[in-house]
């Protein structure tokens, strides 16, 4: 695991909230046919999308991971994302319908130690204006896992367009001030205990 300091990073935004900017940034596709697929560069429109949104506002995505539908696979790559230092911020695309094997939403959910319903409840809220009583069958969600905001989106390009600029980019750098705050106490606790000695 690398060690990240957030302090050069680390800001507060014209309301005084705590802030991470540029976000360093996770993803994760969840897709049996492509993970199975021999190319080395296999298509994946949702991913790629994320990327692009993150980058356009000036993030840095540090990691792309590809993995089959399965609960393990999801859950193990997205744990090892979440205990990475120099990533603030993970999305997982794919999975999250009503089909037997679209089992991210539960692998996802098993690691947050913090729910943020109001992601999926927005989403959906989006994503009818776009598919109508479609938005039903999204289980998107998210949550906090190791002091990092998780998301996990549809696999569909729009989709993670919708979720991306409506929702997540605007919001991402203030929650992941928020889930790493106790750090920068913690270390500015320290700090000043050293300079007291």
């Amino acid at each position: 695991m690398t060690t990240q300091d957030h302090s050069d990073r680390r800001s507060t935004d014209d309301h005084g909230h705590d802030v991470i900017d540029p976000l360093y940034v996770g993803i994760v596709t969840v897709s049996s046919s492509r993970a199975q697929a021999d190319e080395d560069d296999p298509d994946d429109p949702g991913g790629d999308m994320i990327q692009e949104c993150f980058e356009d506002e000036g993030h840095e995505v540090q990691e792309r991971v590809l993995v089959r539908d399965d609960y393990s696979a999801i859950r193990t790559a997205v744990r090892s994302l979440v205990a990475r230092r120099d990533i603030d911020v993970v999305l997982a695309t794919g999975g999250t319908g009503v089909t037997a094997d679209d089992v991210s939403p539960e692998a996802t959910a098993s690691l947050f130690e913090r729910e943020l319903p109001g992601f999926g409840e927005l989403f959906r809220s989006l994503s009818w204006e776009e598919v109508g009583t479609r938005a039903m069958a999204s289980r998107a969600t998210a949550g906090i896992a190791v002091d990092t905001p998780v998301f996990c989106l549809p696999g569909s390009r729009s989709a993670c367009q919708t979720a991306c600029e409506e929702l997540i980019v605007p919001e991402a750098p203030h929650l992941a001030g928020l889930a790493t705050r106790h750090r920068k106490d913690t270390t500015d606790q320290s700090l000043s205990a050293y300079g007291d000695e």
